[in-house]
């Protein structure tokens, strides 16, 4: 980028020691702190001007130093010019400099204004009709925003979306930072719920927490939760806010009417069927993080089996027999021939046949033994017996659930039955009226509020995965990697 370069960007941080013998020194004023006698200038000039050409031509490191220096200078003066012009306003709620794309509200106490900053202007537009004008502002941002955790100072605020943000606000920042002119005392954060819209976020996060940290430390900091679901059953419609949510409802609604009859004649529904399902929704989870190693079907049945636990594969013999069951119970569920052998030291090593594809899998004492494993075990060995030759049954109809993934799987389908599912990949979707109700409405909606718990740890989280050096961002995604449920890339 071009700098204009001044005699005081070269002067910034210089100090010089001269000693001139004249007659008659005049000075610029009473401190005597700048000699302005004109006979005097060009002796000094000339002989300086020839002393420094010399020692820079003779000291190139040191000379491309100095002049980053002066280029450094530059830069912070412009800057700083820069964040004056975004400050330069009469009163908090002065609206003479305000960006052209914010859609400002009525209300003048910033104590009861809000803004929505919301990513795009698809989004904006549903926001600016569905809001309540009174006191709602919203801030269209244009796609994502500078990451300042690797930029300077000037970059940020020579950013276009940056510079409209800060004049929104009308805090200013840095050193003409002040909160007191804050505009709005709630600013809301309001993206997609898809994975690009966590990357705004994250960015508009860095910004704050870096640039205008006091204003999150005041608590004016939120984040909106608007719904990733809409159901409709009839003329009844219902919001959900995440995948999480959508499972608790199609499990409520795929429990009404139901009943589990097991193999040995007994029935379950109600409050015991209910109980049974919240135990195979954990088991779910820990089969699905075990299943990274092994099949989800072979985990489960190793866990009704009873093969998990801490002496698991200690008697062989016993194991073996065990492991002729799983595979007997996984041939009459999964359709395919299946059969176990004896592996190397404490490990049974089972076979798949798929047609002309053969596959195999060892289990070993490590993974038996392992935490997770082991809760799974604790989980499922007192509801083994349940799953026997089980069938859930609804009016007419009658599913065999083998385990604890079929039960929840079949409920999942009972629940959606006559159930119409919107997914809202963004908020350009949803329409000014359905915004309002979910996301803007300050009688429905739910906002998360953003607070600093523990400044450390922020400051290390944001420098490793918005920083430039990328061997700790690599080292935090190989570390949690395994955390992962749902990734969307």
């Amino acid at each position: 980028e071009k700098v204009q370069l001044t005699g005081e960007d070269m002067r910034e941080g210089l100090t010089c020691v001269l000693a001139v013998k004249i007659p008659d020194p005049k000075f610029s004023s009473q401190t005597k702190d700048k000699l302005v006698s004109s006979e005097v200038t060009p002796v000094v000039s000339a002989v300086v001007g020839e002393q420094l050409s010399r020692w820079f031509e003779e000291h190139p490191q040191e000379a491309r130093q100095v002049l980053a220096k002066i280029v450094e200078a530059a830069t912070a003066r412009e800057a700083a010019r820069r964040a004056r012009e975004l400050t330069r306003r009469k009163g908090p709620m002065d609206v003479a400099n305000l960006p052209g794309k914010l859609a400002d509200c009525q209300e003048r106490d910033p104590r009861k204004a809000e803004l929505f900053i919301v990513e795009g202007d698809s989004a904006g537009g549903s926001a600016k009709q569905g809001r309540d004008r009174s006191f709602q502002a919203i801030l269209p941002l244009r796609g994502k925003i500078l990451n300042v955790e690797r930029a300077r100072l000037d970059r940020v605020l020579n950013s276009q979306e940056i510079g409209t943000l800060i004049t929104a606000l009308g805090t200013g920042i840095r050193d003409d930072f002040d909160i007191d002119k804050l505009r709005y005392h709630r600013i809301v954060i309001m993206t997609d719920a898809d994975v690009d819209g966590s990357h705004i976020r994250t960015l508009l996060l860095t910004f704050f927490y870096r640039h205008l940290p006091e204003i999150v430390e005041r608590g004016h900091l939120y984040i909106a939760q608007p719904p990733l679901y809409r159901v409709k059953r009839g003329n009844r419609e219902r919001y959900l806010k995440d995948d999480a949510a959508l499972e608790e409802f199609l499990i409520e609604a795929g429990l009404e009417g139901t009943a589990l009859e097991t193999g040995d004649g007994r029935r379950l529904e109600g409050a015991a069927l209910g109980e049974l399902v919240e135990r195979s929704r954990r088991a779910r989870g820990l089969i699905a993080q075990l299943a990274r190693r092994l099949p989800g079907e072979l985990v489960e049945s190793l866990a009704l089996a009873g093969a998990f636990g801490e002496q698991a594969l200690a008697d062989m013999e016993r194991a073996l027999a065990l492991g002729q069951k799983v595979a007997a119970r996984l041939a009459r569920t999964d359709g395919h021939p299946w059969r176990v052998v004896r592996g190397e030291g404490e490990a049974l090593v089972f076979h798949r046949q798929r047609g002309e594809r053969r596959e195999r899998w060892v289990v070993d004492a490590v993974f038996l033994r392992s935490a997770d494993g082991r809760r799974l075990g604790e989980k499922l060995q007192p509801v083994a017996a349940l799953f026997e030759d089980a069938k859930l049954v609804r009016k007419e109809e009658a599913v065999p659930v083998a385990g604890p993934v079929q039960l929840v799987e079949a409920l999942l389908a009972f629940g959606r039955k006559g159930l119409a599912i919107q997914r809202y990949k963004g908020l350009g979707e949803m329409n000014p009226e359905q915004l309002w109700e979910t996301t803007l409405d300050p009688e429905r909606r739910v906002l998360l509020q953003v607070q600093i718990e523990h400044a450390d740890e922020a400051d290390e989280i944001f420098s490793t995965l918005m920083g430039d050096l990328v061997e700790p961002r690599r080292e935090f995604i190989q570390e949690n990697a395994l955390r992962v449920v749902n990734l969307d890339i």
